[in-house]
């Protein structure tokens, strides 16, 4: 059996946590042994654990916007350098053969994997747009501290490529996959109109992610403006919370919000763990990112679902909706657009149950969750293999 040490970036319960967590809990224990060392505490601790998966938690640094200063460098370069040493020790106690570092913003496996002479596998899910020098110092690193680097869309390695710092053949895509038996078409969703005082003849548009400054918020409020203006039983439903120490954006978000004038058929929550019955709620789902977006999860689960999906258009998206089969794409950051896409699905309920069928299918054919298990065991078994030949 071989021990492979996962390090991530949070513990909390989003796109890249969920995939993380289910290539875990579907790996043959038989052959591999995860071990997984988080940077704090949270529900992924939790789901880990309840997996009989060991999991340690160490508040080694992440890479994120609040050290982009000098200060802020500094005590990131401190922490990194210490916690590493602490990572290196654990390893070697725990006879680790390979290292999996999920997210651009865990440096710390890459350092880890060198000082032992051991293979590093880095999922990257990121399309680091801003600031330009964060994307070159990350490319460099990952180029030359992983031994194989896993995108999960075409979109991420084209971005990466793009920095001239990987050698051919060193990026692979692996797409993400879910789970289509817990996010399917016939979960239940009635207990949500009664919570939320929706009537159960509206017409729900919805989306679900992270408050921050480039998942679209603003723009799917300007353009759900415009659709429940001419269609008065439309209700709009955003689900998603800030980063921690972002709260701020809740609350900008809840302002804007509350000066609309259809407020009262606007829904707004933060955090949930019923999105699958969220996802079912809905009759569109919509995610208008403003940056690209790498290869978001909450499609992937929509998809399941059956629902048929509006966005902008550039990103990992692209890879995901087949314009007119299973969706529709949309100009960037034009929100007139965006309402328009919304409306044509939405007013034709026909169309709108067969991109939702085709939605399904097309999640079952390109997206599942055991081809994605399928390919990151076949690169395991190939890192290790090369390792013994070493």
């Amino acid at each position: 059996m071989k021990n492979i040490l996962f390090l991530h970036a949070g513990a909390e319960m989003y796109g890249a946590d969920k995939v993380l967590l289910d290539l875990i809990k579907r790996l043959d224990k038989t052959k591999y042994n995860p071990i997984v060392i988080l940077p704090t505490a949270g529900i992924l601790v939790d789901a880990l654990e309840k997996e009989k998966v060991e999991v340690m938690v160490i508040p080694y640094p992440i890479m994120r916007r609040k050290y982009f200063n000098p200060k802020g460098l500094i005590e990131y370069g401190v922490n990194l350098v210490k916690y590493t040493h602490q990572l290196v020790n654990i390893a070697k106690k725990k006879n680790i053969d390979l290292i999996h570092s999920n997210t651009a913003a865990t440096l710390e496996g890459g350092f880890v994997s060198r000082k032992l002479n051991i293979p590093h596998l880095w999922s990257i899910h990121e399309i680091i747009v801003n600031p330009k020098i964060m994307y070159r110092v990350t490319c460099k690193l990952i180029a030359k501290y992983s031994s194989i680097t896993i995108t999960d869309s075409h979109a991420v390695k084209n971005h990466l490529d793009a920095s001239g710092c990987f050698k051919p053949n060193k990026i692979k895509v692996i797409y993400n996959g879910v789970d289509s038996e817990r996010f399917n078409p016939n979960n239940d969703c009635t207990y949500l109109y009664e919570e939320w005082n929706i009537p159960k003849n509206s017409r729900i548009i919805g989306m679900m992610g992270r408050v921050n400054s480039w998942k679209g918020q603003d723009d799917f409020l300007k353009a759900a403006n415009i659709v429940m203006a001419k269609y008065p039983d439309v209700y709009t439903v955003f689900i998603g919370a800030a980063f921690e120490g972002e709260e701020w954006r809740e609350k900008d978000l809840a302002d804007k919000i509350a000066c609309s004038p259809y407020s009262d058929r606007i829904i707004t929550k933060g955090y949930r763990t019923d999105s699958e019955g969220i996802y079912k709620l809905y009759d569109v789902f919509v995610l208008p990112s403003i940056n690209p977006d790498p290869f978001p999860t909450v499609v992937l689960e929509a998809m399941s679902t059956g629902k048929p999906i509006v966005g902008y258009k550039h990103g990992g998206i692209c890879e995901m909706v087949k314009e007119e089969y299973n969706g529709l794409l949309c100009e960037v950051k034009n929100p007139d657009d965006l309402a328009n896409k919304i409306e044509k699905i939405l007013i034709d309920e026909d169309e709108r149950k067969l991109m939702g069928e085709n939605s399904r299918k097309r999640l079952l054919s390109n997206f599942s969750i055991e081809s994605y298990v399928d390919n990151y065991t076949n690169e395991y078994r190939r890192l290790l293999r090369e390792e013994r030949d070493e």
